[in-house]
């Protein structure tokens, strides 16, 4: 087996290994998930806010009430949490934890070391 993909599995299998802890496998459960963790950090690396509505609005072939439950989930597990405004407070913005962004930034700079 050619090293890259030797290590691309090694990888897999070590992510998967924190499968009950990482994010990692959390968002990979559905695409609606994976969709999810993509808009809500796309949001944190532009400097934008992304409110609660916005997103469930955004997720693609996904109920606002699934929606609703995908974030609660990802808040409880300290993926997430939301922030209100201070000009309106029903409002609330999604953000990324700062654990999340660690995990997330690893993830990427590993995919970004395997190469085919």
């Amino acid at each position: 087996m050619p090293k890259s993909t030797k290590d691309l599995l090694e990888f897999w299998e070590d992510q998967m290994k924190l499968s009950h802890t990482s994010s990692n496998y959390f968002f990979r459960k559905s695409p609606s998930h994976y969709h999810m963790m993509l808009l809500v950090m796309s949001a944190f690396k532009l400097k934008q806010n992304l409110s609660v509505e916005e997103l469930k609005t955004k997720l693609f072939k996904t109920s606002r009430p699934k929606s609703a439950l995908i974030i609660n989930e990802a808040c409880e597990k300290g993926f997430f949490y939301l922030e209100k405004t201070s000009e309106d407070q029903r409002k609330k913005y999604i953000k990324p934890s700062a654990s999340f962004i660690e995990e997330f930034n690893d993830y990427l700079s590993t995919l970004k070391n395997l190469s085919f």
